[in-house]
């Protein structure tokens, strides 16, 4: 596994933590005892700042392109993972299709079949929002 994968699993991990606690990706507790290089942890990092300085846009994003959820219904895993790839688009050079690609495997990795096609539905939308608003 790429260490951009890698990071991507841990900036996920660090979401869902930060929904359950004060604990922010700077805390060093949550890299003791984890074998991830410093390009790896810089990555994740970056996702997980991305996320917190753009919370409010990129959950209204989250809510704009889930029809029918409000954001607080969503499973917590999938929620973090539209947060991680979204923070992805807006904090990296990443093609929006490498993202929503490895958005869809952490999904299958860390929650269920149902949930990549939802996942792959929202980040496909906010993306093309998205490339709009640049245009």
């Amino acid at each position: 596994m790429g260490s951009r994968r890698k990071s991507r699993e841990y900036a996920l991990q660090l979401l869902f933590q930060s929904d359950f606690s004060e604990t922010s990706g700077e805390d060093d507790l949550f890299w003791a005892g984890r074998s991830a290089d410093e390009e790896t942890q810089d990555f994740a990092r970056i996702l997980y700042r991305s996320y917190v300085d753009n919370q409010e846009s990129v959950d209204g994003l989250i809510q704009r392109h889930s029809k029918h959820w409000r954001i607080e219904r969503i499973a917590t895993v999938d929620r973090n993972i539209l947060r991680m790839a979204i923070s992805e688009f807006l904090a990296s050079t990443t093609p929006c299709a490498v993202v929503i690609n490895e958005a869809i495997e952490i999904a299958r990795k860390y929650s269920g079949e149902e949930s990549t096609e939802f996942v792959n539905g929202v980040l496909d939308a906010v993306a093309v929002s998205l490339t709009e608003r640049d245009s």
